[in-house]
């Protein structure tokens, strides 16, 4: 078994095809210290790096055709508008012409315009974050990405504040579930009186004085909350000039399937056009006041997806940044210490005194040598006559 195991080693050996250099064939230098000390700092460095880069997650983006019809579409709404509930009506209308009942309705409470200051800092709070979101979204999407936060602003605080006046207006809240199709969710004067073929809303025994559709914003958001997804509208508040105001949001929602690491899941997001004009029939701008919410559904979908880099490729780059840095760090090495050597003039000048030293040094090591030669040659006859008797006496004795 030894015997088998050292043929085998053997084997291996021959197949070595690593080159072995000798220590004795190796000459150290200063300068090619100095760059193998730089190198090992430098492949250290770009190692943690790509450790780093390796750790992070990338985000990929791909658009199909939205094939789920039979998907239901929520609304989450959280609208106050100035005027009391009694003067108000919430309904949706959409291109199937069903019933509005069928779709929910809304809750409506009565409550004060004015906040008081713990939510008047919370929604300029809103307004604030969600206004740079949209601005600065490119550079900071895959932070939201990430992030896990599906409710970034948090509720409306309590009111501690109770103002000694009546309720002067209205918040409207609540989900919807309606068709993946386009509609209009709108929010007008007058409550809602369902009919065969659509729907109305009883307001003959408003004044004009009566109507202000100054409103507030705290939600507008569609689908399922989830990561990365900023909802434009939130925060946005308008004060009415006239009291025949018609406030228009056009919308177009794209669903959107989430695949990150905190969140799996179908969502939609948005973007909006607004457009707010007075009706005033004498000036030809005919219409009904109020706010509406004109959206329309994307026939594309986006699919949002995280990813590791794969490991293959990672341990390919390792490799590459160790060979590429000792590689062009040797070449560097050489070319340095070339020019080093033309610079303190080594290939063309020496010392004298080295020289004259290196000749005395051979010329005493020949003589010395030539001194060895000539004795052993004045003793070569009488060892060859001391091997003659010593032969002749053993040939006596036999």
């Amino acid at each position: 078994m030894l015997r088998h195991r050292k043929k085998a080693l053997q084997v291996v050996k021959e197949l070595d095809a690593f080159p072995k250099t000798s220590e004795e064939c190796i000459k150290t230098t200063t300068t090619g210290g100095t760059f193998s000390v730089i190198s090992l700092v430098l492949v250290v460095w770009l190692v943690v790096i790509e450790l780093l880069y390796f750790m992070e997650t990338t985000f990929t983006f791909s658009f199909t055709p939205d094939t789920d019809f039979t998907q239901k579409l929520k609304i989450n709404v959280d609208v106050t508008v100035a005027m009391p509930c009694r003067f108000v009506g919430a309904d949706v209308l959409d291109m199937t012409g069903q019933q509005v009942m069928t779709f929910g309705s809304l809750d409506m409470e009565d409550t004060w315009w004015v906040l008081d200051p713990n939510q008047r800092v919370h929604f300029e709070g809103i307004q604030r974050v969600n206004s740079y979101l949209r601005d600065q979204f490119h550079s900071i999407h895959e932070i939201l990405w990430r992030s896990g936060y599906t409710n970034i602003f948090g509720d409306m605080p309590k009111r501690y504040v109770i103002p000694d006046k009546e309720k002067d207006a209205c918040r409207v809240h609540g989900v919807l579930e309606i068709n993946k199709v386009a509609g209009n969710f709108h929010i007008t004067a007058g409550k809602t009186i369902p009919l065969p073929r659509g729907h109305a809303h009883l307001a003959v025994f408003m004044e004009d004085s009566d109507y202000n559709f100054t409103h507030r914003i705290n939600k507008l958001s569609f689908g399922d909350p989830a990561p990365g997804i900023v909802h434009p509208l939130e925060g946005d508040e308008q004060v009415a000039e006239k009291n025949l105001m018609s406030y228009q949001y056009f919308i177009t929602i794209v669903p959107t399937y989430v695949n990150t690491y905190s969140h799996r899941g179908p969502s939609f997001q948005y973007s909006v056009t607004e457009l707010a004009r007075e009706i005033a029939h004498e000036k030809n701008s005919h219409g009904t006041p109020g706010i509406y919410f004109k959206y329309d559904v994307s026939a594309l979908k986006v699919e949002v997806t995280e990813r590791h880099e794969p490991f293959l490729s990672f341990l390919t780059r390792l490799c590459g940044i160790v060979g590429g840095v000792f590689a062009c760090s040797g070449l560097i090495s050489t070319f340095i210490g070339l020019m080093v050597d033309c610079f303190t003039c080594r290939f063309f000048r020496s010392d004298p005194s080295k020289s004259s030293e290196g000749d005395i040094q051979q010329y005493s090591q020949v003589s010395a040598t030539i001194l060895v030669k000539a004795d052993l040659i004045q003793a070569s006859p009488q060892i060859q006559s001391s091997k003659w008797l010593q032969e002749s006496s053993n040939g006596s004795h036999t």
